[in-house]
């Protein structure tokens, strides 16, 4: 099977970060290839660790920015911070930003400050930008409409919206990428979603260490474990996983600019 991608993970987490040379190994072995490491949770640290982990390992590259559980910090320094972090060349987007409506750990209003702020500074880096959403659907799309997508484009990570959410987002230009959710017994409306999103805007992630894909659902969760995504996403769309794998790939590195591996 060609070599799948975690299109998003969090190795810098300390439920995984004391084992990545081993997590790695063993997506490896079950065939992915490449990972993308979000930070976003907690301080800048977990950024600093996050790219650290990408430019000590090939074929990990790093996502920075600032968690919508923790906008209140989205201030000028920690942007200040993001932009000098954004320098590496294993950073390939800004995120996770956006709103988080069903946990509020930060106040609507320090959430819509700090996606706006994001957004401006993707557009000013020329990245692209990965997108939290949780309950949010309605005033995201609100506030897109008025910024609007960076140029370089954006993904709707962890997608657990309905097929009118995501025909909203597909129409603003992001991707749509799905997460182990989509094998709980629960996410009918999500499953119906992943047969509709276009074929060259989905994704494929973990969010390790959260959100364990059936069968390992209430484990620690590893890139390793997208393999089971990928297969649930395949066999709704009526493909062989071995073609599923080859466009979830392809969207992914054309989106976060990353290369093909060497032959």
């Amino acid at each position: 099977m060609t070599a799948l991608i975690d299109s998003h993970c969090h190795l810098a987490d300390p439920k995984l970060s004391a084992d990545v040379d081993a997590l790695l190994d063993r997506a490896l072995q079950a065939g992915v290839g490449t990972i993308v490491s979000v930070g976003a949770i907690g301080t800048i640290e977990t950024d600093r660790l996050t790219v650290e982990i990408a430019e000590s390992h090939p074929n990990v590259f790093a996502v920075i920015g600032v968690h919508p559980h923790d906008a209140s910090a989205a201030d000028t320094a920690r942007l200040a911070a993001l932009r000098e972090l954004a320098r590496s060349r294993e950073v390939v987007a800004l995120g996770e930003s956006g709103l988080d409506f069903h946990y509020m750990h930060s106040p609507a209003e320090a959430q819509e400050a700090a996606l706006r702020r994001h957004l401006e500074l993707a557009g000013e880096l020329g990245l692209p930008i990965v997108i939290h959403c949780r309950d949010a659907e309605a005033k995201l799309v609100e506030i897109i409409g008025e910024v609007g997508i960076p140029e370089a484009g954006g993904v709707i990570h962890c997608f657990t919206g309905d097929i009118t959410a995501a025909r909203q987002f597909v129409r603003m230009g992001f991707h749509i990428s799905f997460s182990g959710i989509l094998t709980f017994k629960s996410a009918d409306a999500l499953r119906e979603a992943a047969r509709d999103v276009p074929e060259d805007r989905l994704m494929v992630e973990t969010d390790a260490p959260f959100l364990a894909p059936e069968p390992y659902r209430g484990k620690r969760n590893e890139p390793a474990f997208v393999v089971k995504t990928l297969e649930r996403l395949a066999d709704l769309r009526g493909v062989e996983p071995a073609q599923m794998a080859v466009i979830t790939a392809s969207n992914t590195r054309r989106l976060f600019r990353i290369p093909e591996p060497p032959a």
